[in-house]
């Protein structure tokens, strides 16, 4: 497979900026989405951002604080199918061990699908996916996905399943960050590594839309704006 080993940034269409940790602002034409939106505590600073719709991949501090997000959205926490204000929503629930799920709750991934582009959002996904759950997935233009190991999936183990998911666009989420309070996770570059991609410079944010889509999948790092 060949790889775009360089950011971009195109100026028209959908909208992703990373507020840090697991949490990314989605704005499209139709709606905004918020993905697991972070506490207080974790350091990073989610500050009011504004949205339609909120998903929850598990109930922990660090992905459910939804209070936080204004324009009273819809918040989407568990699996199955929804539509909310133009988007199409699929949940579906991966199990974790015995001792995650009480920490943490059960991971749930979620798909959008919006103004005929797919995205993933991974959650704190902790083990590679079955080819059941692949094939319920589906064609994936964006992925978010975790990298940071210990928690969710380790670099290597990310990198082996973006191969699998063969998307356009491969957003690293979930690794550590001079921002966060726990420092237990490892770095972003052993993610780019183990997939073979370098001298990658972050965006503030990616825009772009079905027709200028990457032709291969290409990793792309966000700087965090949290507060935005």
């Amino acid at each position: 497979m060949l790889v775009y080993t360089c950011g971009f940034c195109y100026n028209t269409g959908m909208e992703i900026t990373w507020l840090g940790h697991s949490c990314f602002k989605i704005r499209g034409k139709q709606a905004a989405i918020v993905t697991d939106p972070y506490g207080t505590d974790i350091g990073y600073a989610l500050g009011k951002p504004t949205a339609n719709i909120v998903t929850v991949s598990h109930n922990h501090k660090d992905h459910n604080n939804t209070a936080d997000v204004l324009g009273e959205p819809r918040v989407v926490s568990h699996p199955g199918e929804y539509e909310i204000a133009g988007v199409l929503i699929f949940g579906l629930s991966t199990p974790r061990n015995a001792e995650k799920d009480i920490l943490r709750g059960k991971n749930t991934i979620f798909v959008f699908e919006t103004e005929e582009i797919t995205l993933c959002h991974l959650g704190n996904l902790d083990a590679p996916l079955s080819d059941s759950q692949i094939e319920e997935i589906g064609k994936v233009d964006v992925l978010m996905i975790p990298v940071g190991g210990n928690y969710t999936l380790k670099p290597a183990e990310a990198a082996a399943l973006v191969r699998r998911l063969d998307p356009r666009i491969v957003l690293p989420m979930h690794y550590k960050s001079p921002y966060l309070t726990n420092d237990d996770l490892e770095p972003v570059d052993n993610f780019l590594r183990e997939y073979g991609v370098s001298d990658l410079a972050p965006l503030p944010k990616i825009s772009f839309n079905k027709n200028n889509l990457p032709p291969v999948t290409q990793v792309t790092l966000l700087e965090a704006q949290p507060g935005k």
